[in-house]
């Protein structure tokens, strides 16, 4: 093991990035962190991994580079066995990696589409969301910074398909029904304790739900049309146990606040 503490290069508001920090804060292991602006994050990405990757989150550790939450999960894992998000029981394993990819798949990019959707159309709310999310000076810019990312997330993520949000409610539907079956009766997706398929499956859902634990405060408001579209699923018990495993698990990292360091 490396003397130097891990560094996590991510953005403050991406449900992947929330993977990866909520990863290490169960870990509990102390790092550094670094925020570049969104847009000029891909070509930090794409440095720090040698092409492989033009996306964050990227953990350096141990002299390594890793790109995308699930492989820094298993990083994460095989060098920090206790406590552990892989079952120890191999069926169970393969379960829960299997929901880790549903989510990530079926749930995660389909999120983030209809989430920068409704901000695009909601000018007030995007502009206060840059006010708390921003990195380094371009928050006290909010007007100016929600303009690049109305850009930004245009171009990136086709932020402005109607049709392509619409098909994102339906996934978005579509997942949070599967995370319900698979629950059952259980307060865990896999083996009766907390898993990186719970893990997985509370942060790719954290825009909709919102919780107070989340990485945006709990007040912010959400965009008018995401709202019009979460409000009638508060009562659903996914979207419940979403806010619980939050309650229940997202610890803080011993020094993170300490540890994050100015943006890049």
């Amino acid at each position: 093991m490396s003397d130097s503490l891990p560094t996590l290069w991510h953005i403050d508001v991406s449900h992947y990035s929330e993977k990866a920090r909520w990863a290490l804060a169960w870990k509990g292991v102390d790092h550094r962190r670094h925020s570049p602006v969104p847009g000029a994050h891909m070509v930090v990405a794409a440095w720090l991994t040698r092409g492989k990757q033009v996306t964050f989150p990227v953990l350096s550790i141990d002299g390594e580079r890793i790109g995308d939450s699930t492989a820094i999960i298993a990083a994460l894992e095989e060098r920090f066995p206790e406590p552990p998000l892989y079952p120890g029981d191999p069926g169970d394993r393969r379960r829960a990696l299997a929901l880790e990819d549903f989510f990530d798949e079926e749930l995660g990019p389909h999120i983030r589409h209809l989430a920068w959707h409704e901000l695009v159309n909601d000018r007030e709310r995007f502009t206060e969301l840059m006010r708390h999310a921003a990195p380094g000076p371009l928050a006290r810019m909010p007007g100016a910074a929600a303009a690049y990312a109305r850009v930004f997330t245009t171009l990136r993520f086709r932020a402005g398909d109607a049709k392509q949000a619409a098909r994102g409610r339906a996934k978005v539907l579509a997942a949070l029904d599967r995370l319900e079956q698979e629950l059952g009766e259980g307060d865990y997706l896999v083996g009766g304790s907390f898993s990186v398929a719970d893990l997985t499956a509370a942060s790719l859902f954290y825009p909709l739900v919102q919780p107070e634990q989340g990485p945006m405060p709990a007040e912010l408001p959400a965009a008018a049309g995401f709202e019009r579209f979460r409000a009638p699923l508060k009562e659903r018990r996914g979207f419940k146990w979403v806010a619980e495993m939050f309650r229940r698990h997202r610890k803080p990292a011993r020094d993170a606040a300490a540890a994050t360091a100015a943006p890049a």
